[in-house]
């Protein structure tokens, strides 16, 4: 039997916006050489990379790769990826795995060789994870072991919360300051905790003990004292899709720019 039909329309109260042509309609091959990708620094010098975890299976999905799901015209990994590269996070790295050649041309819609000045090498690059059907944990693990050395925390986040924006991850390296005891931010909405959540990098080894579907919120409560909670007047934070009806279900805001 063929895998069921989802048909997935915009949220009825907005119209979301478009990527511009200018800086995301450049088809070129992604670098998938992180090495070479600086970080960029916030207030307090701190340089900030993103992870963009996109290797997940949908199972729930009815057989359907929910990250090629258009939003507002957009397929759902565009958008995740979109809000980290107009972000001040450097580099951009997307951790792919289920479907990774669909996932890749995809993606490619977001190549700007130039956007860090002319001749300068891309910062985006695309990360293979391999075990990917082991969980998120691996998707987590590869993308830490892609990382350049030097940087001094990573936001990650996840490709199917398409409401996700920019704005949400420069609030969170703002608000990153381990000598104040912010060496974990957490976006929140009313007072639930959500996504993206910016690790500093002492934190990386405890991350790579994580097994299975086990993302990094399982070491939060032992790292109270760590942890910032950047609030958001927006449910975009902890608004995800997991089922065909989800998104056709919701009435969502517009992803705030």
């Amino acid at each position: 039997m063929p895998p069921a039909t989802v048909s997935v329309s915009s949220p009825s109260r907005a119209t979301l916006p478009s990527l511009s042509p200018r800086r995301y309609a450049m088809p070129a091959p992604l670098t998938t050489n992180a090495t070479s990708l600086n970080g960029t620094a916030n207030a307090t010098g701190a340089r900030i990379a993103a992870i963009v975890l996109a290797a997940g299976r949908s199972r729930r999905m009815a057989g359907v790769n929910k990250l090629l799901i258009p939003v507002a015209g957009q397929p759902m990994v565009v958008r995740a990826a979109a809000a980290a590269l107009d972000s001040r996070a450097r580099p951009v790295l997307i951790v792919v795995g289920h479907q990774a050649d669909r996932v890749r041309t995809a993606l490619r819609l977001l190549v700007d060789r130039d956007v860090d000045g002319p001749g300068q090498v891309s910062r985006l690059a695309i990360i293979d994870n391999p075990s990917h059907g082991e969980g998120i944990a691996g998707s987590i693990r590869a993308g830490l072991d892609a990382l350049p050395s030097g940087v001094d925390g990573a936001v990650f986040l996840l490709a199917d919360m398409p409401w996700i924006s920019a704005g949400h991850v420069d609030r969170l390296i703002d608000a990153f300051d381990p000598a104040a005891g912010q060496s974990i931010c957490v976006a929140t909405y009313q007072g639930r905790r959500g996504n993206p959540v910016l690790w500093g990098a002492a934190h990386f080894p405890a991350l790579r003990t994580l097994d299975g579907d086990a993302g990094g919120r399982v070491l939060l409560a032992g790292l109270a004292d760590q942890v910032k909670a950047v609030a958001f007047a927006d449910p975009g934070v902890v608004t995800d899709v997991d089922r065909p009806g989800d998104l056709p279900s919701r009435i969502l805001p517009p992803r705030p720019d």
